[in-house]
């Protein structure tokens, strides 16, 4: 009996470790809209016959290529914890118009243009990195990038992390305005976060000055229901609450305990801003 038992606990552990492995995250960022214009975010995007890794080589588009989805595929190619449909596309090249396969993941999840600037935001890869709590355990971590591009040149770019794959249901991409940093023409902010409770969502904010693209600490949000939340904020000089030259990080937590009683806690950071850099107070 006892055998039958560890068998039957065994095959159980399989099944939920291979449904684990053969979850696919991000196609929810990842998700386009049939006759809607999008953008390549991938150097060298590989154009293929059909929708699969190994079809015949049509084409390869360079980053910022604007393209046509014409149709979702059912077909998802996962590459680390970044799973994505391929797509039937259109395109424009060299004065003529021609159709293949593209991978979701090769697109941006948002892009927007700026004075004669495009700026693209797109995930890159999938990394182990060690956990801070359990040094012994790895996770998985995605990671992204903002680039802009002038013309056909990319004239800047900067990565950033976005989490685990459960945190890629959506995605957000806009242009804010300088918040009055010193210097600094505008600010973006791209975004990601989870569909279900205790998954967090990530917003990271990028100055623009100079050709250059600077990116802050990253925020970070994470809750379930009335139980506990963790959020982050930036305060900047034109926020109610603001200083000139400076922006604050402001943090508040909240858990309850087992008598059902809130417990909070807040805390801020002060960044100082000379007009090129910033450093903690």
């Amino acid at each position: 009996m006892k055998s039958l038992v560890t068998a039957l606990l065994l095959f159980v552990i399989q099944v939920f470790s291979a449904q684990e492995e053969d979850m696919v995250y991000g196609n929810g960022i990842f998700n386009f809209e049939e006759n809607k214009p999008q953008k390549i975010f991938t150097q060298h995007t590989r154009v293929r016959l059909s929708p699969k890794v190994d079809a015949p080589i049509l084409d390869s588009l360079p980053t910022n290529q604007q393209v046509l989805i014409i149709k979702q595929d059912t077909a998802i190619l996962k590459l680390g914890e970044r799973g994505a449909n391929w797509y039937s596309v259109s395109y424009r090249k060299d004065d003529k118009t021609s159709e293949g396969y593209i991978w979701g993941g090769n697109l941006c999840v948002g892009y927007r243009n700026k004075n004669g600037y495009d700026f693209l935001f797109g995930l890159t890869k999938t990394i182990n990195k060690k956990d801070k709590q359990y040094p012994e355990s790895i996770i998985r971590q995605n990671m992204a990038a903002i680039k802009v591009i002038e013309g056909n040149t990319l004239v800047d770019e900067v990565a950033f992390e976005t989490g685990s794959g459960e945190s890629l249901s959506y995605a957000t991409f806009a242009i804010e305005s300088n918040h009055q940093l010193q210097n600094v023409e505008f600010t973006l902010k791209a975004g990601v976060s989870g569909e279900a409770c205790g998954i967090p969502g990530y917003d990271q904010y990028v100055l623009f000055k100079d050709r250059k693209l600077i990116a802050l600490p990253q925020l970070m949000d994470v809750g379930d229901a009335d139980v506990y939340y963790h959020s982050e904020e930036f305060i900047f000089p034109n926020d109610k609450g603001g200083i000139p030259n400076a922006f604050i990080l402001k943090m508040e937590e909240m858990e309850r305990d087992d008598h059902d009683r809130e417990k909070k806690k807040k805390g801020s950071k002060t960044y100082l801003w000379n007009g090129n850099t910033y450093q903690l107070k």
